[in-house]
């Protein structure tokens, strides 16, 4: 299913068409109006650490100390080396500041071995000026885009060309706003996290029958009890699922709800043993950029103290459909009007005004 040219997707995190505990079924009418999120298991990493930091109080010293020993710092934004690439990029002349502050995560799906590398999460998380709403920006990284130096391309291969400075560059080139900040993590540490908080009850649309590091892990159509083994598998089918990679994008907004739910309730916050696994296993991988310090981590946590999960809204970056590129392959075309839309309103502020719209069915 394709967005249409003139609508996008955008939804409260606390609709965001999954059922809730106490349904037995999300139903047909549900079903059609989940939107095209399609990966974004990452995209909230940083975010929800940081919350948990700040719920903890008299124990932040500690944690503190976590993350810092785990978080690593790198030249992400390529200040140290000219963005990724030494052709020159007319479009960077066209990229503002704008107003609140702006991180891009990245995040793999790589296994052990592997040399090559492309981003299978891009997710733009903007935070307003008054730090009272927080706007998850889905990019699908089939998206075919200019890439600096290498034509145009899918967005995540500016990744495997460039590292994340050039995705940074893509990016800024594509939506016209400066990228304040950037992070990235992997898969590895979500079997860890969910472990931490002592498994996840999730909802999955359909049957499938997977593999994890302990074997055969089978899921049920309904309610699934999962620990963090069979959680990685989860969210990592695709090929058993009757829609691919939409339908494994759903399975991860699954997954999402349920390890936020789970590592923000009562239970977890007030134990700190699961709040200390949780953030070591969440951090252990985590990498920012140079400029990103422990010590703004935790003013930016502060100043979200008060979001709540009604405060934070998925969106998926503007595209009137699919097609096929002789070179790239399978591609998702970009909506070009959309996407300079989505820029003034990202550059503005107003993101409020560009989410609050109708969903698409």
């Amino acid at each position: 299913m394709a967005a249409s040219p003139d609508t996008y997707t955008g939804a409260m995190l606390d609709d965001m068409g999954l059922p809730t505990e106490e349904a037995s079924d999300p139903g047909p009418d549900t079903a059609r109006r989940k939107p095209r999120w399609g990966r974004r298991i990452l995209g909230i990493l940083l975010g929800l650490v940081l919350l948990i930091v700040i719920g903890v109080g008299g124990y932040l010293g500690f944690l503190n100390h976590t993350v810092s020993s785990n978080v690593k710092q790198q030249d992400l934004l390529g200040e140290d080396q000219g963005g990724g690439t030494n052709v020159p990029d007319p479009a960077a002349s066209k990229v503002v500041s704008g107003r609140g502050t702006n991180y891009l995560f990245i995040g793999s799906d790589a296994r052990p071995g592997d040399t090559v590398s492309r981003s299978d999460v891009i997710i733009l998380m903007h935070i307003d000026q008054d730090s009272n709403k927080v706007y998850l920006i889905h990019f699908p990284r089939d998206l075919y885009v200019t890439i600096p130096g290498h034509g145009k391309n899918k967005i995540n291969a500016s990744y495997a060309f460039g590292g994340a400075p050039l995705l940074v560059r893509t990016v800024q080139d594509l939506i016209g706003v400066k990228i304040n900040h950037v992070a990235k993590t992997d898969f590895t540490g979500f079997s860890a996290m969910t472990d931490a908080v002592g498994g996840v009850r999730v909802w999955a649309a359909e049957a499938s029958n997977g593999t994890g590091n302990g074997g055969p892990v089978v899921i049920h159509k309904g309610w699934n009890d999962l620990n963090g083994t069979q959680a990685l598998a989860f969210v990592r089918e695709r090929h058993d699922l009757s829609e691919g990679d939409i339908s494994r994008g759903q399975r991860q907004l699954a997954f999402i709800k349920a390890l936020m739910t789970k590592a923000i309730s009562k239970p977890v916050v007030t134990n700190p043993i699961k709040v200390a696994q949780f953030v070591d296993a969440a951090t252990k991988n985590l990498v920012v950029d140079k400029s990103l310090s422990v010590g703004a981590m935790r003013s930016q946590a502060f100043a979200l103290r008060n979001i709540r999960s009604g405060d934070i809204v998925f969106v998926t970056a503007p595209f009137t459909g699919f097609a096929n590129d002789p070179k790239a392959g399978a591609i998702d075309v970009v909506d070009d009007a959309g996407m300079a839309t989505l820029g003034q309103d990202l550059a503005n502020d107003t993101m409020d005004k560009y989410a609050d719209v109708s969903v698409v069915p």
